[in-house]
């Protein structure tokens, strides 16, 4: 091994407690969650479709909206998240929408999976999943403060409950709000508190009283109702509890999730006849220690790494490939990717896999198609460092082959014949015109295609190029009566899995906010193909599998020899990447800028140079030091706010503006005064990506806020909960830990580490079998080594630091607070 390894009715924590971690030691919940495909769902338009879109809802907050599928009862997707979420979660739904232009998008169904189903799925969730009718009763969000006693002598005891407040309830009004109202009910007897009118956010601070029954065998039943003049009452949600505990105790508070009323009888009988989705979701819960924790796990790594491949020894790298399951080598992949990168180096990383991958027996012809470590780990890299050439290469072809909708169609077996000509002179266009006409179209997307990525070599980033001279030499020295092989192995990796998938599906790589309709889509896998076989370097054998593909031969041919050309000069580069980036110095993705774009700023009272330019569109940059805005993106900086001034980037509440797009960055003005900024996004991803940028850039601002308000000051009240202090405390708690991950964020090394962690502390018995199986082929016969057989010093090493991890991980883990009487009683 190289030269050195020879439950429901949760209590909520008041606003704003801290956490009980040490502040250098982060417990987060990470979700990932892939939305494949839909089937059977029902038809909502009149031409017997519909326009399917999904929503995902943490606890009830939008995060995700997925691209719509046009015409389709059966729509893929296939877009996949990652969401990095406050632990206290509690669970996650999925609704199915309709698009509609002229009305109101329709609800088709919805998937609700809680948290503690995700729990049981340890390695994640993967199958269809039938929709569920969505049932407004059950459509219930927030929390309720309240303070239960138990009051007098045992001759005439009372049981006491104070309303204090409640927070982020339903908006159920057409105004985006409610009117809530509290209705308590106990042994027989109802009390309502006063109505608060147009707040999801109402204060009571009432207090109510009932005769204790005896036995206390009587459950309080606390209620939360929006108010309608006209009709029937909207329900908010209820929390219930027993009493029989809450003697002993004699007084508790605390804030309380509200749950549905699980006592109505719920109609199934459209359960399946709403279509099913087809899903992939895992929840990860990490406790990531400081930084220097995991010091001697990546020293021992980056030292494997520089020791190189020894003759007659099994390298670690090896071993974890061999021992990793085929569904978790992606995952390993990247977190190996991103830690390398972070240490300087990649380039050692991923020569090493070359080099351990051609020491195996291999054909030339099938270098790098499987799926190894070598494999993903190039893959994942391209992605991590290559996305902004990416976007620069493919990004002209993509955009005209969306904006000319031409009809692209070769095979005769699918050519759909069309009338052509003017109006009287009409005739049916051949078979033959159609194939031709549709040639000359791919063929002119092709060349253009082509001729940017021969154009490119000067831009691909010099660690790409580095990385691929290495692969080029390695092949091509492994392979010298086959020199064919390490063009091939370039392509294998920059054709067929970064420029083919990326055509074929442009919303997957962002190069594209929608996915393509039916005719566009067929175009862009045709080109795909034909980018594929380009990449294969032989059009012989693409013609053999699908002949129709021959009227394209000549332009393939001599897309190959360009290709061929691009790879010579990719790899022949003279540049010195180690002096230009400094030789085993940390590297990253390139990205001085986070994110750009125009937003549009809300006008609102306050001074400053973002608040005096509101009511129209400025352009907005982040940057890792500060947030600037100006009129257009070449303009001189109107503003800049540092990120240390910034202390929070939250959601506004959809009434204030008359939109669900809002966001608000409250900041320290010039003045030393707090201020707040009100930027409209134009839909729900721009805002959770704005939020997630800002948020990111933030997490070490040690100013950010506990509590906001979702609402603005107007006259002389807060609009979410009617307070009349501007600079009181905040009436719902900020959600700095609820990002969206993105493959340009900035590298987090102690993250990588604690995954790579726990991926080896899973496979200390796997490794130790492994190693003298590959080590003694001839005596796996054997059996298994027991844990007593000897392992080489470095593995003894490896599993050393894992355990030493281990036990810090346990001196970690806080010791279980006491269990609050009052959620002992809540039922």
């Amino acid at each position: 091994m190289g030269a050195g390894l020879g439950a429901a009715g949760s209590r909520l924590p008041s606003a704003p407690l801290r956490s009980r971690c040490p502040p250098a030691m982060a417990r987060r919940s990470v979700l990932s969650i892939r939305i494949v495909e839909g089937r059977n769902l029902p038809a909502k338009d009149i031409t017997g479709s519909s326009d399917p879109y999904c929503i995902v809802k943490i606890d009830d907050e939008a995060i995700i909206r997925t691209a719509t599928v046009w015409k389709t009862l059966s729509p893929f997707w296939g877009e996949e998240y990652e969401v990095q979420l406050q632990p206290t979660f509690h669970s996650v739904s999925i609704y199915v929408m309709d698009e509609d232009a002229l009305s109101r998008d329709d609800v088709i169904g919805k998937i609700c999976i809680t948290r503690d189903r995700l729990a049981e799925h340890p390695k994640g969730y993967s199958g269809w999943v039938s929709l569920s009718e969505v049932d407004p009763d059950e459509e219930v969000q927030g929390e309720i403060h309240l303070q239960v006693e138990v009051l007098g002598s045992q001759g005439g005891r009372r049981l006491c409950c104070t309303v204090l407040e409640a927070r982020d309830l339903a908006r159920k009004d057409r105004n985006g709000a409610s009117d809530p109202f509290v209705r308590l009910r106990y042994n027989g007897k109802v009390q309502e508190s006063t109505v608060v009118k147009k707040s999801c956010y109402p204060r009571w601070n009432e207090t109510f009283e009932f005769e204790l029954a005896e036995p206390t065998e009587e459950k309080l039943c606390v209620e939360v109702w929006d108010w309608d003049l006209v009709g029937k009452n909207d329900f908010l949600g209820k929390v219930v509890f027993s009493i029989q505990g809450l003697e002993a105790a004699g007084q508790e508070e605390g804030w309380f999730r509200l749950h549905p009323d699980k006592s109505k009888p719920r109609e199934d009988e459209r359960q399946g006849s709403l279509g099913s989705l087809q899903l992939q979701v895992r929840l990860r819960d990490e406790t990531v220690l400081p930084s220097h924790c995991y010091q001697p796990l990546v020293q021992l790594l980056c030292q494997e790494v520089k020791s190189g491949r020894q003759d007659g020894q099994v390298h670690l790298l090896t071993l974890l490939d061999e021992t990793t399951m085929a569904e978790c080598r992606q995952e390993v992949a990247i977190n190996l990717v991103k830690l390398f990168l972070g240490q300087g180096l990649v380039k050692e990383f991923l020569d090493l896999l070359f080099e351990l991958e051609l020491a195996k027996p291999c054909e030339p012809n099938t270098l790098f198609r499987s799926n190894s470590l070598a494999s993903k780990s190039m893959e994942s890299f391209l992605k991590v460092t290559g996305m902004p050439y990416l976007h620069a290469v493919l990004g002209p072809t993509i955009t005209r082959v969306f904006e000319e909708k031409k009809y692209v169609e070769l095979d005769p077996g699918k050519v759909e014949i069309k009338d052509v000509g003017c109006s009287g002179l009409h005739r049916v266009q051949t078979e033959g015109e159609v194939i031709e006409q549709g040639r000359q179209h791919l063929q002119s997307y092709l060349g253009e295609l082509l001729d940017a990525i021969v154009k490119s070599a000067p831009a691909c980033p010099p660690i790409i190029r580095a990385t691929f001279r290495q692969l080029f030499q390695r092949v091509g020295e492994r392979f010298p009566q086959h020199q064919h092989a390490k063009f091939v192995a370039v392509t294998s990796f920059l054709c067929l899995r970064f420029f083919s998938p990326a055509v074929m599906t442009p919303k997957l790589f962002h190069l594209r906010e929608t996915h393509a309709d039916a005719r566009t889509s067929r175009t862009l896998l045709l080109l795909a193909k034909a980018v594929q076989i380009v990449g294969n370097m032989e059009p012989a054998a693409g013609r053999a599998k699908e002949a129709w593909l021959a009227p394209l031969l000549p332009a393939l041919q001599q897309g190959i020899a360009q290709m061929k050309d691009f790879i010579t000069r990719l790899v022949g580069m003279e540049e010195e990447e180690e002096e230009e980036e400094g030789e085993g110095r940390p590297l990253g993705p390139p990205a001085t800028v986070v994110k750009e774009g125009p937003l549009f700023v809300h006008k609102t009272r306050g001074k400053g140079p973002l608040l005096a330019a509101a009511a129209k569109k400025v352009h907005f940059c982040l940057t890792g030091e500060a947030l600037s805005f100006g009129k257009s993106p070449g303009a001189e900086r109107s503003g800049t706010i540092p990120l240390a001034d910034i202390l929070a980037a939250e959601k506004v509440e959809e009434k204030s503006f008359g939109s669900s797009h809002v966001m608000q960055v409250v900041y320290v003005g010039a003045g030393g005064q707090q201020e707040t900024a009100y930027l409209q996004c134009k839909c729900v991803n721009e805002l959770n990506q704005w939020l997630s940028a800002l948020r990111k850039v933030c997490v070490n601002n040690p100013r950010v806020l506990r509590a906001y308000h979702p609402g603005v000051f107007r006259g002389d009240k807060w609009s979410c909960c009617h307070q009349r202090e501007r600079t009181g405390l905040g009436c719902d708690r900020t959600r700095h830990g609820v990002t969206l991950q993105d493959w340009s964020d900035p590298l987090d090394p102690a993250v990588e580490a604690q995954r790579l962690f726990h991926h080896l502390q899973g496979l200390r018995g796997t490794l130790r079998e492994k190693y003298w199986e590959l080590l003694e082929p001839e005596n796996t016969q054997n059996g298994p080594r027991g844990e007593d057989a000897p392992v080489p010093e470095g593995l003894s090493r490896l599993f050393g630091v894992l355990g030493e991890l281990e036990g810090c991980h346990r001196l970690a883990q806080p010791p279980a607070p006491p269990t609050p009487t009052l959620l002992q009683l809540q039922t």
